[in-house]
């Protein structure tokens, strides 16, 4: 693979809203330290992703000593948030999963459901080590996630994101393009691989850490949405489904779960181990 190395780092604290981009993350058997440890839950406990709420793109959450989060969002006054002490819980359904979570507070609950203009209520995942299984089909005996779609990490690469935009750029809605990663909200970015070599690798080492490589990740409406306006589109699923199909699946990006710990950071050498 040449000198392929880690380009960026992503952790978003809220699932579905912005993240931060630190230049080095711990990473938890579930995923990146502080993670999509919190998310939002309608009135039946389901949660609420960009998929309904588009306008969760302009919604920040930084994350704070202790496992809290700072929430700010467009009209909003900043909202401090501490981690909540785990004595109830709250059923979550998580894409079909239940899940246990623990509430915030109701003045979280306010300031959530005041931006979207929806009750919703804010939670979080007091022990990713037990709460939520990896998908069983795809997953190793013992192995957790926290509010990530369904795996600890999602991976991307430049190149491929190169490849996709040049097809984009030859087709029907070439406006729309170039697309930037952030559609793609993934955790780690390498650079200096060829184009989809990711569909071909099975366990990598970033840095001093190794993952295995669970499956490719099949994209949905979320990455139709532009994550600096919430306005949607139609790229890239359109030349996704001509280019990148498999059954119903449209793909970019793979799917990673941690075998080591250790701390990644950019810069550190990408390598593939099989």
């Amino acid at each position: 693979m040449g000198n392929a190395e880690l380009q960026s780092i992503h952790v978003h604290p809220v699932k579905a809203f912005r993240g931060v981009t630190p230049r080095e993350a711990v990473v938890e058997p579930w995923g990146l330290a502080g993670d999509r440890r919190w998310a939002l839950i309608d009135d039946g406990g389901k949660v609420v992703t960009q998929r309904e709420q588009p306008r969760l793109a302009l919604a920040a959450a930084e994350p704070l000593p202790g496992g809290g989060v700072l929430l700010s969002a467009p009209g909003q006054e900043p909202l401090t948030v501490a981690a909540p002490e785990p004595t109830a819980t709250v059923p979550t359904h998580v894409f079909g999963t239940k899940v246990e979570a623990v509430p915030a507070s109701d003045a979280a609950h306010d300031w959530c459901s005041g931006y979207l203009g929806a009750y919703v209520r804010l939670v979080h995942m007091d022990d990713p080590a037990t709460r939520r299984p990896v998908d069983p089909e795809y997953a190793l005996p013992g192995e957790t996630v926290s509010f990530a779609d369904g795996y600890p990490l999602l991976v991307t690469t430049v190149a491929s994101l190169d490849a996709l935009n040049s097809l984009i750029a030859q087709g029907d809605d070439a406006a729309e393009g170039p697309l930037p990663m952030n559609r793609f909200r993934p955790n780690v970015v390498v650079a200096g691989t060829e184009p989809w070599a990711e569909d071909h690798w099975t366990r990598i080492a970033v840095g001093e850490v190794v993952f295995r490589v669970a499956k490719a990740s099949g994209r949905c409406v979320v990455t139709t949405t532009d994550q600096d306006t919430a306005v949607r589109g139609r790229e890239p699923l359109r030349t996704l489904a001509r280019h990148r199909r498999l059954g119903t699946r449209l793909l970019f990006g793979q799917n990673l779960v941690a075998l080591t710990p250790g701390t990644i950071r950019v810069g550190d050498p990408v390598r593939v181990l099989s």
